[in-house]
């Protein structure tokens, strides 16, 4: 039998093993000559004059690649652009692909945008547009309302928005009213042409307007909610000046909403989201002989909160029976301290906050990014346990200082306990694992 610490890194890996892309576009995409069918929806390729593909995010590449692979003959009948945030080869010389930045906008970014709103531009009832969404795609594709907004104010206003400690739907509502690519303005862009989004979700379920900030969604955010947000997490002192006077002078411009004549020839289908990650990892955790519960509640808490209420709830199930495995997946929020240089992210701050709670005891937590990336480090997450606090002291180190310096990460690769699984290509959330024998 294995030991808690190897179960826990067992039942992440499993996870993210069966929650890969490539399976769930095999099982839910299905081709026949040039008949394509996804979910109920069926299209006869051969009745557009023009097919274009958009793959934006996380898992642009594999999300192209196997949706081509699927379409047999039928591939030779797209055309089209890839985002990502790795280097990525065009798939012949019908496809343009880009590198841009995650988790800030590069000039790739700004690249990408404007090569996506040329290819829609013009496009009519006979054309089809496959949009491919995945997570990271807020940076990835990029151009401010106002075009002529630098590529640093647009950085810098990422930045701000993501350190803010704001829930990613505040921040979202703030990123979509700025920019003439989010908040369906994709859709609008593409519109009168068909529309297929087929989405690789890291968004709660039913908030497909917050994957990738909603490029192809009716957007269900309002001005009202971006004045909000701003006033409500004191955002007016960290964004440029540039886009705090437009905010100052309610100059923006409201989003596309839902019922408007740009989403009538729309559609929208989720291969994978965290559920498919919970359901995949619970699986395993059953077969390592671990009685799995499923609790959610703390999504977008704060990390502090969250791993308390997670450590509490572990223990309270523990109470009951032995050999409990918890499970939560969404994510935490955390606030970066102005002039913070250290490495880690929201996955590794949880996992130290939480190693506060269960110092001295047998409890083993686990927390990591399905991107296999968190936040400024080099890992997916990481992990703790009851001896997490005490080894740190022996190799001269604090959690507590780690924890207010942002650099979790250094801490956590020293003591082994860095959760490194490179780049996924995947994007369904982070994967809170806390087992108790």
């Amino acid at each position: 039998m294995q030991t808690p610490r190897q179960d826990i890194v067992d039942i992440l890996e499993h996870a993210f093993k069966a929650s890969r892309v490539e399976r769930a576009i095999a099982e839910r995409i299905r081709f026949a000559g040039e008949t394509m069918e996804v979910d109920e929806a069926s299209y006869a390729l051969g009745g557009y004059d023009r097919r274009l593909i958009v793959s934006i995010g996380k898992a642009a590449e594999p999300m192209l690649s196997s949706f081509l692979a699927a379409s047999g003959e039928a591939a030779r009948l797209f055309e089209g652009i890839v985002v990502a945030p790795d280097p990525v080869s065009p798939h012949s010389e019908r496809f343009v692909a880009f590198h841009a930045g995650h988790p800030s906008p590069n000039a790739a970014s700004i690249e990408a945008a404007s090569a996506i709103l040329r290819a829609l531009t013009g496009l009519t009832e006979r054309d089809l547009v496959v949009f491919l969404i995945s997570g990271g795609g807020s940076s990835l594709v990029e151009q401010f309302l106002d075009v002529h907004t630098p590529l640093g104010v647009i950085a810098a206003t990422h930045k701000a928005l993501v350190e803010s400690g704001a829930p990613i739907t505040a921040i979202n509502a703030v990123r979509k009213h700025l920019s003439s690519v989010k908040g369906g303005r994709l859709a609008a862009a593409a519109a009168p042409a068909e529309q297929l989004t087929i989405a690789i979700s890291d968004v709660p379920a039913g908030r497909l307007d917050a994957l990738a900030s909603g490029p192809t969604t009716p957007d269900e955010s309002t001005l009202a909610d971006v004045y909000d947000a701003v006033e409500r997490y004191g955002l007016m002192d960290r964004l440029p000046a540039r886009v705090a006077r437009q905010i100052t002078l309610r100059s923006l411009e409201e989003t596309p909403k839902r019922g408007e004549a740009i989403f009538a020839r729309s559609h929208w289908s989720v291969l994978l989201d965290s559920s498919s990650l919970e359901a995949a990892a619970g699986g395993r955790a059953s077969e390592l002989g671990w009685h799995v519960v499923v609790d959610d509640t703390c999504d977008d808490w704060s990390a502090g909160d969250a791993a308390r209420y997670l450590v509490d709830r572990l223990r309270e199930l523990r109470s009951g029976r032995e050999r409990v495995c918890l499970l939560s997946a969404g994510e935490v929020t955390v606030i970066v301290p102005h002039g913070a240089s250290g490495s880690g992210g929201r996955n590794q701050q949880f996992v130290l906050e939480a190693s506060r709670h269960i110092a001295g005891g047998d409890a083993v937590v686990l927390s990591a990014g399905s991107d296999g990336v968190d936040g400024t480090s080099p890992a997916a997450g990481g992990l703790a346990d009851g001896t997490t606090i005490e080894r740190a002291g022996r190799e001269g180190l604090a959690v507590d200082e780690a924890l207010a310096t942002f650099n979790s990460y250094p801490l956590l690769l020293r003591l082994g306990d860095a959760i490194v699984t490179g780049p996924t290509g995947n994007n369904l959330r982070d994967l809170r694992i806390l087992l108790a024998p």
